[in-house]
């Protein structure tokens, strides 16, 4: 009996655990359909003859702006959302029900006249009423920061002259491993000339946080309060 009954508890919490939603979202950090779509732009490597100064990996006039693949830009975060809303609902409803006058009624003349004397004796008569009234509000704010700095590569130099970067870091910190990862498309026009270039800038972003480690680990919610969580109908 007892292990037929944990059987089934068994097969029941596999079944509703498939409907528990996963918990943790997760960001991919492939590029985007179109970065891999558009060609790359075919670069001329080949040195000028006529020119006075050549193409080396130091040239005497150049600023110092990433501009080729596996060059490297400094992309400085500074994202921020605030969040506020709010809501009220004021329902009220009144209902009135009310007879009077004789409950017997005919249609002769005999015979209403006998129907008015009864109603005269009976004298009955009631009213109700009834109402309802419901009277609610909610308000949220929130707001969120995060800030960092981070170095990327450009993956991909586009046809059109955007650039492709892609930059990742990781720290360790008291046993609590630190990771940022971040992916996007930039124009080489907003990369300033000190070589950096503000998230606000870069399209198709993704930035991803993300800490591993005991107190990420603490402030998980266990699977069976997430298991019972989806299975609590109130």
């Amino acid at each position: 009996m007892n292990a037929k009954f944990y059987l089934s508890f068994v097969c029941v919490s596999l079944i509703f655990s498939g409907c528990v939603p996963s918990a943790d979202p997760k960001i991919d950090m492939k590029p985007p359909v179109y970065v891999e779509q558009l060609p790359a732009k075919q670069i001329n490597n080949q040195p000028n003859t006529g020119s006075l100064f050549g193409r080396g990996d130091n040239p005497l006039f150049s600023d110092r702006k990433a501009m080729n693949v596996n060059d490297i830009v400094t992309v400085i975060i500074s994202e921020s959302a605030n969040q506020s809303s709010s809501g009220k609902r004021n329902t009220n409803k009144d209902s009135t029900i009310k007879l009077s006058g004789g409950v017997f009624s005919a249609g002769s003349a005999p015979l209403s006249t006998v129907a008015n004397q009864l109603n005269k004796l009976g004298d009955i008569g009631f009213s109700a009423g009834g109402g309802n009234e419901f009277s609610g509000a909610a308000s949220n704010s929130r707001t969120e920061s995060f800030k960092t700095t981070i170095s990327a590569r450009i993956i991909k130099v586009l046809e059109n002259g955007n650039y492709f970067i892609e930059g990742s870091r990781e720290l360790l910190i008291n046993g609590e491993k630190q990771i940022v990862q971040l992916s996007g498309v930039i124009r080489p026009y907003d990369i300033s000339n000190s070589n950096e270039i503000d998230s606000k800038y870069i399209a198709d972003a993704k930035i991803l946080y993300k800490t591993e480690g005991d107190v990420d680990k603490a402030t998980r919610k266990p699977w069976g309060s997430k298991l019972m969580e989806a299975i609590w109908p109130f």
